[in-house]
């Protein structure tokens, strides 16, 4: 009998903001690669997640929401960082939300229609769908917008069908030998995850239109004896933010800390030391250079 040739290759999840991209694929692999909070655009980063499938390693690459009021720098960088995405998977995850269809989620079809990757539509929080039957009827929506090679009604954040999703996903990749390590989860560095954990806080505790103003980077994260030291700045466009995070006598900004520093260390098993500073930097999300330079994937 012929052993099965194994399979490796990319895959693309993408979707508008705010439809459970990262909690996908955070399910799927079985731990955190991408922060998650209820607000739209949290992920801004390029993540690739290594999902161990059978006889077949999926190289999940989790993408910032695609979204139309690309005014600043940085929301033109997160969408040619998803278009990118895009353009090298072998197989495209297209993620939207049941009972909910607006004219974002027709632009992102509509570039992967123009893209001609395969397509496999995963319709999150069916849980959400009342009275059950009605999701018949968004599905039979969802199948005559494209030709989808499957369709998958899920709920990522309750876990469920996620089995139907590694099922299908092996027969999309390429004949090739695993391209990372088996215990291997992300591609991202331990510094990358601390920064991007500090921002989750931040984005969870401080409430309007600030989190979209701030950005976390990391200035130090060194090991030594089993415990980590981290010192990272969190940067801000206006003068008038930087007192929002600092808080009355510091507090929000101890806030977040302790916050930050449970999760890390739940996440790492080990004692972490961790210290934040505020600055500012005038409009640094409207500034390609800027974001190049904290971190923001050139493309």
């Amino acid at each position: 009998m012929t052993e099965k040739a194994f399979r490796c290759g990319y895959v693309a999840v993408v979707g508008r903001p705010n439809v459970g991209k990262s909690t996908l694929i955070n399910a799927l692999v079985g731990s955190k690669v991408s922060i998650v909070t209820a607000k739209p655009q949290t992920t801004r980063h390029r993540i690739l997640a290594v999902l161990p499938l059978d006889n077949a390693q999926a190289l999940v690459i989790d993408t910032p929401g695609m979204h139309r009021s690309a005014g600043k720098a940085m929301n033109r960088v997160m969408n040619r960082t998803a278009s990118s995405a895009l353009a090298d998977a072998d197989l495209v995850l297209f993620v939207s939300e049941a009972g909910r269809w607006t004219e974002e989620d027709a632009d992102v079809l509509e570039k992967i229609k123009t893209s001609g990757v395969p397509a496999i539509a995963v319709l999150n929080k069916v849980d959400k769908v009342h009275p059950k039957d009605a999701l018949f009827g968004v599905l039979s929506e969802l199948s005559g917008r494209h030709d989808f090679a499957e369709m998958i009604p899920l709920s990522a954040a309750k876990g469920s069908n996620l089995a139907a999703v590694r099922k299908c996903i092996p027969a999309f990749l390429p004949v090739s030998p695993p391209l990372f390590p088996e215990a291997m989860r992300t591609d991202r560095s331990p510094g990358f995850h601390a920064a991007e954990i500090i921002r989750e806080k931040l984005t969870l505790m401080l409430h309007q239109e600030l989190p979209y103003g701030l950005t976390v980077q990391i200035e130090r994260y060194e090991e030594a004896e089993g415990k980590l030291a981290i010192n990272a700045i969190i940067w801000v466009e206006r003068d008038s933010q930087k007192g929002i995070v600092v808080g009355k006598g510091g507090s929000q900004l101890k806030q977040v800390g302790r916050a930050a520093r449970l999760d890390i260390k739940e996440q790492l098993g080990k004692p972490v030391h961790l210290e934040l500073w505020v600055k500012v930097k005038q409009n640094w999300a409207d500034n390609e250079q800027d974001l190049m330079s904290l971190g923001f994937d050139p493309v």
